[in-house]
């Protein structure tokens, strides 16, 4: 399955990461497979990025005329999760430009992945926040695509060129793309704030919470009521956002804030691994349990 989307922070690494680790918790055997030249999928599995080790880079180089062939078996390495990967480093940006020049340029990934599909339940690639010929790659691997989304005001405006891909895809190779599933990340009140700016709000919330309860005539001060004005709009906001979502993807997850998923990504730890119950933990479980059938 292919996470994508190309714009950055819409939570496409997180929920690779996620749902591979609770896959693997319910005994699945797990391969998760970084296309993005920045790593992150590699480093939040507690793998350092090497350039001196073979990567996906190396991979992606073997259908380049001169370069060694490199399969995928001498990348793959283990994670302290169980899950296995097959790293990334920046090195990837250089072979990009190679591709182009290159026959059955979109499926290097996919013939790559042919000698270890049997080995796995689930092989998760995770793909960067472009348009290129990764993403391109990814999706002709996949037998699934899962779009991730942000909560933000212009979480939509990706959709449309995403699913112009897909038609190019269908044209030009006859593989005809659906999205499975959508993520929408960061999702309700206070989703899009930092942890200290969230604590915060918590703080003011119960302080006002606590005036009310021991003061039950205090009349709300204007900027209070201008906060609950607030707090209505950006509720009203989320629900239209979730109505449109859902006038486009059949299958829609909604994941909330957590602080515990940075915690996680700096433990090189899926959260399965370090908070399950978390409420972020939480939804990624309950999306894992929907795509285990799809083996």
């Amino acid at each position: 399955m292919t996470f994508c989307h190309h714009k950055g922070g819409t939570g496409k690494t997180t929920s690779c990461l996620n749902i591979a680790g609770f896959c693997t918790l319910a005994g699945k055997k797990v391969l998760v497979v970084d296309c993005d030249p920045q790593a992150n999928a590699t480093a939040g599995l507690g793998i350092v990025p090497d350039p001196e080790k073979k990567n996906i880079y190396d991979v992606f180089m073997s259908r380049v005329e001169g370069f060694p062939q490199v399969p995928i078996t001498d990348i793959i390495c283990s994670s302290e999760s169980g899950i296995d990967v097959a790293p990334a480093t920046l090195d990837l940006v250089g072979a990009e430009p190679y591709l182009y020049g290159i026959a059955s340029r979109a499926e290097v990934l996919k013939d790559a992945l042919w000698p270890v599909k049997q080995r796995y339940d689930f092989i998760l690639i995770d793909t960067p926040p472009s348009m290129g010929q990764f993403v391109i790659n990814g999706l002709v691997a996949a037998d699934h695509v899962i779009v991730t989304l942000d909560s933000g005001s212009f979480a939509l405006a990706g959709v449309s060129p995403l699913l112009t891909i897909f038609g190019d895809i269908r044209e030009s190779m006859g593989k005809n793309l659906s999205v499975d599933m959508a993520i929408i990340s960061r999702w309700g009140e206070g989703g899009d704030l930092e942890p200290a700016v969230q604590e915060e709000e918590t703080k003011k919330d119960l302080a006002g919470w606590l005036r009310s309860l021991f003061s039950p005539r205090h009349e709300p001060s204007e900027e209070e009521k201008r906060a609950e004005k607030e707090r209505v709009k950006e509720h009203e906001r989320l629900q239209g956002m979730l109505g449109e979502v859902e006038k486009k993807f059949a299958d829609v997850h909604t994941v909330p804030y957590s602080p515990e998923v940075y915690e996680a990504q700096k433990r090189g730890l899926p959260l399965s691994h370090f908070a399950p119950d978390s409420s972020a933990g939480k939804a990624y479980r309950a999306i894992a349990d929907e795509v285990i059938p799809w083996t």
